[in-house]
């Protein structure tokens, strides 16, 4: 397997312009005879399915829903970036380009990144023709914030939940196509392989979540847009149904998969409080801008918040980054707040949270401007926790949120697999080893509506496809393969159920391979991992039948992947021996607790071939070439 990143050639600024005019086209009327799969419909698989069927191709959408309508974009409450500079505070698409590669942590594509910061502005435009409402100020203007890791105002939002504004702006462009009968929708219909023939991905094989139906759909191209993998650790701001399954398969078919350890911490979670919650609520990280963080400054302080003055508050983010501030980028602000607990000075019953307070932004700007800005997110808030945030600080503490891994593609979104593309969450992404706050609305948008309706069409014109049905041996084999897993799993009868081996995985994985990672614990990972998978092979508890509506073999059909790619993760950052944005090995840190990269040896991007169930996959290497910025330590003071 060989890694061609297929980055044109030419000065940045160029770079996507030129290989645009450079790449084959496809006459509409030939669009009309090629049919393409679109796996998921959030932000990246909406927006692709939409444009890519509105240029004439024949498009099939499939989603494990009733309808086109959730996804990890949703969650997105505060914003999406773009460089329109209309603040006129010095940003440009080279500052977002620049902010988006040192967030980062200089584990990203330049050309890739650069790119995203070029379409970003068309984005916005996109989406405000599409009816989009973003905020706009007194006089009618779009209006933005600023979010971590930047220090201009860059992030534009809608009231209530940013995600969502946008996810109807793409959907009311699906449905368009959908009435129009250019897009057909397969709802409640889950991917369980991909179908691969000589070599090329030729369709998918899936299942009928109602009835048990394996069903085989075959394509010229596949477009996985399946979201991310940030429910393997059970707890995280993902939907409890969000997987890795259509990734996984494309994984063992052929797919490499890099990166799997860049997870990011998001800091503004409302924290845990039992046992049994299934999933983390996400607060939106536009409450750093007013919001300042603190703790008390003596451990084991159970005063109320009110009750400890001014001289006894650690504004711990302040403190370490004067410069950025309550600003800092998403795996520091994590990292820091972790830390404060571990020395035991965290607040609430558990210890484990630091106060995101308020009361100065209220005084200053008044309870009315901060009730316009925050409102929701405050009212959201006091619902869950019983507390008013306006008389009271909140109380925060990270959470796994988004995954920077992924399937590997070139800049043509294509994976290792000829005609498997991938966009969104699902690739290994534009991010690096941490994603700037706003910018995953940004790739998936950018993808969807800009970048894959264009590559693919360079792809088609060239791929010389025979003509297969579903009598072709390997697509028969892939219907055998996806049909005795199913069976295998209901025959095991045994004693646990797929949420208790999930729930013990997630231990495992933010205990061992979460915020902090060692070489010991990520051993330690492998073993429990490994035993644990045995397991599940032998006392998984699957009742019911495979041919029928089963959300029990659902559940642990998708277990299976999040402990195979459990293990990936934690092999992936034991090799990986440095430190670098969400990946923080504790070995390596500077003397003042920063990351600590290796450039020398892992300035490249880690990709994963699968090589057999038991067998130990193969590590490729793609190294990162930077002209345009220099390597430097990453510093936010």
């Amino acid at each position: 397997m060989e890694l061609n990143s297929k980055i044109p050639p030419g000065p940045l600024e160029q770079k996507w312009d030129s290989h645009r005019f450079n790449m084959k086209l496809v006459n509409p009327a030939n669009k009309r005879k090629y049919e393409v799969i679109v796996v998921g419909a959030g932000l990246a698989g909406a927006a692709a399915s939409a444009s890519m069927s509105e240029l004439g191709y024949k498009v099939s959408c499939f989603v494990y829903h009733d309808s086109p309508r959730r996804a990890h974009s949703i969650a997105a409450q505060g914003g999406i970036n773009a460089a329109k500079n209309y603040q006129n505070d010095g940003d440009s698409v080279k500052r977002l380009f620049y902010d988006t590669i040192k967030g980062g942590d200089f584990r990203a594509r330049e050309a890739n990144v650069y790119r995203l910061a070029q379409l970003s502005v068309n984005i916005i435009d996109q989406c405000v023709a599409q009816g989009v409402p973003f905020a706009r100020d007194y006089g009618g203007l779009l209006t933005n914030r600023s979010f971590g890791g930047a220090q201009v105002s860059r992030t534009f939002y809608a009231r209530g939940q940013t995600g969502q504004q946008l996810l109807l702006g793409a959907y009311q462009a699906l449905e368009k196509q959908v009435g129009k009968g250019a897009v057909t929708m397969h709802t409640f219909t889950e991917m369980v392989d991909l179908i691969v023939v000589d070599g090329v991905a030729r369709g998918i094989i899936a299942r009928d979540l109602r009835t048990g139906e394996i069903s085989t759909h075959l394509a010229d191209a596949v477009v996985l847009a399946s979201g991310g993998y940030s429910n393997v650790f059970f707890l995280s701001t993902n939907a409890k149904q969000s997987n890795v399954t259509a990734s996984w398969r494309a994984y063992k078919r052929g797919a490499a998969f890099a990166n799997p350890c860049f997870t990011q911490i998001h800091p503004t979670c409302i924290p845990q409080a039992g046992d049994h919650q299934s999933k983390l609520t996400l607060m939106s990280e536009s409450l750093r801008n007013d919001g300042r963080c603190w703790a008390p400054t003596q451990k084991g302080d159970t005063r109320a918040p009110q009750d400890i003055p001014e001289s006894e508050r650690d504004y711990f983010l302040e403190r370490k980054y004067p410069s950025f501030g309550n600003l800092a980028p998403r795996d520091i602000a994590s990292r820091a707040a972790k830390e404060v607990c571990d020395e035991g000075r965290g607040v609430g019953e558990t210890g484990l949270g630091v106060y995101l307070d308020f009361a100065d932004s209220i005084s200053r700007l008044g309870e009315n401007a901060i009730r316009e800005r925050y409102g929701n997110l405050f009212e959201m808030y006091g619902r869950i926790t019983d507390e008013n945030p306006y008389r009271q600080p909140m109380r925060i503490y990270p959470a796994v949120h988004y995954t920077m891994g992924g399937l590997w593609v070139d800049y043509n979104l294509m994976s290792t697999v000829p005609g498997l593309h991938v966009l969104g969450e699902a690739n290994f992404s534009d991010h690096g080893a941490n994603r700037l706050g706003a910018s995953a609305l940004m790739q998936g948008l950018a993808d969807g509506y800009f970048v894959i309706p264009i590559t693919i069409g360079d792809y088609l014109a060239q791929a010389k496809l025979d003509r297969i049905t579903s009598e072709h041996p390997e697509v028969k084999a892939a219907v055998a393969a996806s049909s005795e897993r199913m069976k295998r799993l209901v025959s095991i009868g045994g004693k646990r159920s797929a949420d208790s081996f999930h729930r013990d995985l997630g231990k495992i994985m933010w205990e061992k391979c979460g915020m902090a990672r060692t070489s010991q614990t990520l051993t330690t990972a492998l073993d429990e991992i490994a035993s644990l998978k045995e397991e599940f092979w032998k006392n998984v508890s699957v009742p019911g039948s495979d041919a029928d509506l089963n959300q029990a073999l659902e559940k642990a059909n998708r277990v299976s992947d999040f402990m195979e790619l459990g293990e990936l993760m934690c092999r992936d950052a034991l090799v990986r021996e440095e430190s670098c944005g969400g990946h923080f090995r504790t070995e390596y840190q500077t003397p003042d607790g920063e990351a600590l990269r290796n450039d020398d040896e892992f300035a490249h991007v880690a990709a994963w071939q699968y090589n057999g169930d038991g067998v130990t996959p193969t590590r490729l290497v793609e190294p990162l070439t930077f002209e345009s910025v220099q390597l430097s330590q990453r510093s936010y003071k």
